[in-house]
């Protein structure tokens, strides 16, 4: 015969009693009436202990629908001889909820039909209370009640589940940095608290959600007009901060769902880039998104959804730009670049692909493709002995991961790659990132202790910051073609190209020139001093298969 556990065999009272000093203990019979509860399950439940004797486990559980179920569940679970443990809401004698982990133990005899149940319970509430308040905290913009960006998410997902058309309307305060009457935290706190108080009394019922200091969200069935209206309301309603009104403009995009957009992210993109039409255009107005802007976002929405099933059925290839030297008059270097010809997209070019690719995380695989393609061919170039190397455009997003030198290092080994034969190429925003991250740097300089260089490309467009020049592990640097397009026609950008190349002289770096496609602009450069040049002039990217050497002249 099983022992009877909520009788107590003689060689558990031990146990049993140090549990009774730290869990709430309460054995019921095959009825599922309660038989005995310890001292702290009636502290805790406030029950008398003649009034619980002979109360049903139903009755400890709240009287809902789940609450009542979760009781069945439970004591289906004991009945078939099985231990219960789990997490359940209760509710006090007064009807107080509370929370516990929960133990159930059946006790079974011969006949295999439960003749008492034993629970231990461990009053977890305040934990749950907390949990509540933080994810409380998550769901409410402490500031102005509205919904957070993480709470508007959810419900936008939801809506779309339920297949509800809507607008989604984004709305900024124009100029909110610079409004010369908000001179303290305080002001432009109960600015903000004002106008949210303006957008609920306007969109009453609607969902509407903080996203930013100044930009919030409105989900509405309503249509464009009424939207729009909002404009009228905020001129009739004005803001006064210290008695002074405030003159308030705002800018917005609307988007609608189904007809605009299908998913969360895509919407919040949408809204955002037909409000940036508004600004653009002087702002003051709400506006739904231009045909323009709706073709480019449409166009990325697709690229979005195609690009795993692309990159799982290799419709990705690499193309291979030559880079000329001048001292030697030979092409010493390709630069990788992916590509992805698709039957409905046509051809899909880097300034595309990867803006998108880091967004959807895909960039990392997208990045060891290339990498492992340029690598090979790399390889094979230096055992036939020709002394030609290849670089592969990188990001920030990919040397974020801790584990980027180490995959890097991985492909080079399986390839039978030498490092030195492989060049990144970064960019000036990456550059600037990098030198905040002091994981980034150490990477980049372990792979130039084995022998990878770095290059700086798109040089002069993008952070004015010389200082990552010094702390970053470059050698190398890319003067963008924006300076070369314009460099036999105007004075200043000669001047201004001839000093970018003295700068990097001094600093011991190897100087290339992009978007050459001309023999002027060729001819120009050499005479100012830079070591390669890169562009149409040179050489178009073209397969590898294609390639072949032979000097430039």
């Amino acid at each position: 015969m099983k022992p009877d556990y909520g009788q107590f065999v003689p060689e558990l009272p031990d146990i049993m009693n140090s549990l009774e000093q730290f869990y709430m203990v309460t054995r019921a019979n095959s009825e599922g009436s309660i038989i005995y509860a310890n001292k702290n399950f009636l502290e805790t439940s406030k029950w008398t202990p003649r009034r619980v004797l002979g109360i049903t486990l139903w009755q400890m559980f709240p009287e809902t629908v789940e609450g009542q179920s979760q009781a069945h569940a439970i004591w289906k679970s004991i009945t078939a001889g099985k231990t219960w443990f789990g997490m359940i809401e209760k509710i006090t004698r007064l009807g107080k909820p509370y929370f516990v982990n929960m133990i159930a133990i059946p006790s079974m005899p011969s006949h295999d039909k439960p003749f008492s149940v034993t629970f231990l319970e461990l009053d977890i509430t305040e934990d749950v209370q907390l949990r509540d308040q933080l994810q409380q905290i998550a769901f409410i913009d402490y500031e102005t009640g509205l919904m957070s960006r993480y709470k508007l998410e959810t419900t936008v997902t939801e809506i779309i589940e339920e297949a509800k058309s809507f607008s989604f309307v984004f709305i900024t305060i124009d100029r909110y940095y610079t409004l010369k009457d908000l001179q303290s935290s305080e002001s432009k706190i109960e600015l903000i608290k004002s106008f949210s108080n303006r957008l609920k009394r306007y969109f009453q019922d609607n969902p509407i959600a903080r996203v930013g200091a100044n930009e919030f969200i409105v989900l509405t069935a309503f249509g464009d007009w009424y939207v729009r209206g909002f404009l009228l309301f905020l001129e009739q309603q004005p803001i006064y901060i210290n008695n002074i009104a405030i003159p308030l403009s705002i800018s917005g995009g609307v988007v609608r769902y189904p007809e605009d957009q299908k998913t969360y992210n895509h919407l919040m993109k949408a809204a955002l880039a037909a409000t940036k039409d508004v600004i653009n255009n002087g702002g003051g107005k709400i506006s739904s998104l231009s045909a323009a802007s709706h073709k480019v976002l449409n166009r990325r929405a697709i690229i979005d959804q195609k690009m795993l099933s692309a990159l799982n059925h290799q419709s990705f290839k690499v193309v291979y730009q030559p880079q000329f030297d001048l001292a030697s008059g030979e092409v010493t270097l390709y630069e990788a670049l992916v590509r992805w010809e698709d039957e409905d997209l046509g051809t899909i070019t880097p300034d595309e692909l990867i803006p998108i690719a880091e967004e959807n995380g895909l960039i990392h695989d997208i990045g060891a493709f290339v990498l492992e393609e340029a690598a090979t061919l790399a390889a094979r170039w230096n055992e036939q002995g020709r002394h030609v190397d290849i670089s592969v455009n990188t990001s920030v997003r990919e040397f974020s991961n801790a584990q980027m030198k180490n995959k890097v290092i991985d492909i080079l080994n399986k390839t039978k790659c030498p490092p030195s034969c492989i060049q990144f190429e970064i960019t000036e925003k990456f550059a600037f990132q990098a030198e905040e991250e002091n994981s980034i740097v150490l990477q980049m300089k372990e792979l130039q202790d084995a022998g990878v260089e770095f290059a700086l490309d798109d040089f002069g467009t993008g952070y004015a910051s010389f200082r990552y020049m010094q702390h970053l592990p470059i050698t190398k640097v890319k003067i963008d073609k924006v300076f070369i397009d314009s460099l036999t026609t105007q004075p200043k950008t000669q001047k201004l190209v001839e000093g970018m190349i003295r700068f990097c002289k001094s600093m011991g770096l190897y100087i290339i020139a992009e978007g050459v496609e001309t023999k002027e602009q060729y001819k120009l450069l050499e005479k100012m001093g830079a070591d390669a040049v890169q562009g149409h002039y040179i050489g178009m990217p073209i397969p590898s298969n294609d390639i072949q050497f032979k000097d430039i002249k």
